[in-house]
């Protein structure tokens, strides 16, 4: 991608190894209608998730999912929900079933309950992936200028190479989509495009990797 930083952010950190598909936060509110947080178009990023999740299972690479989830009175949400109150959608007790996943876990992928943005922050997440000798992260999911843009910036700090999948992802306007994913290009991740994620990620795939 291209963008307004300048060449002092050029820099590409490409694809190690061991790629895992990480899944952030695609449930019922950011897609069903009515939604607490939901999306004008969420079905592209749907579809080019369940597509990358396939290729990951069919290349034997780990696949991931996050979710938030409260304690029933909201007593683990912190200022995080004093600062977005619909969030209590995602308490265990509260109705509707926001929480529940678009897309089906198979049996043994790691289903991660958090209660902030990030992916990482106060979860087993960075452990599993290192245990599993993870060294690249393909970030799919909602929202892109909030859970996604802050799980693909933690995994750069927690040593992984983010792989941002623009397809793959999805908020509000599109232009608050394309802001957040070049200032994620340009400093914390490399933005790409589906059929290179896919090439990546299936057992045949011939892609020199970095």
């Amino acid at each position: 991608m291209s963008g307004p930083h300048g060449t002092a952010f050029s820099g590409r950190v490409g694809w190690g190894s061991r790629p895992a598909v990480l899944v952030v936060d695609l449930v019922r509110a950011y897609t069903a209608p009515g939604g607490p947080f939901e999306l004008p178009q969420p079905g592209p990023a749907v579809d080019a998730t369940a597509a990358l999740v396939e290729a990951a299972r069919a290349g034997g690479h780990p696949v991931v999912w996050t979710v938030v989830r409260y304690t029933r009175g909201m007593a683990d949400s912190g200022l995080f929900a004093v600062k977005v109150p619909a969030l209590a959608a995602f308490a265990e007790d509260a109705g509707g079933g926001w929480g529940e996943l678009v897309l089906a876990p198979e049996p043994g992928e790691p289903v991660v309950a958090k209660q902030y943005a990030s992916a990482f922050f106060a979860t087993s997440l960075a452990a599993t992936l290192h245990a599993a000798r993870v060294d690249t992260v393909v970030v799919t999911g909602v929202s892109t200028s909030g859970c996604v843009r802050a799980s693909a910036t933690d995994a750069l700090g927690h040593g992984f190479r983010p792989q941002v999948v623009r397809q793959a992802c999805a908020d509000r306007t599109p232009e608050l989509h394309e802001q957040n994913l070049r200032d994620l290009d340009a400093k914390y991740a490399d933005v790409v495009d589906l059929p290179e994620a896919l090439r990546h990620l299936r057992p045949s795939s011939s892609a020199t990797r970095a």
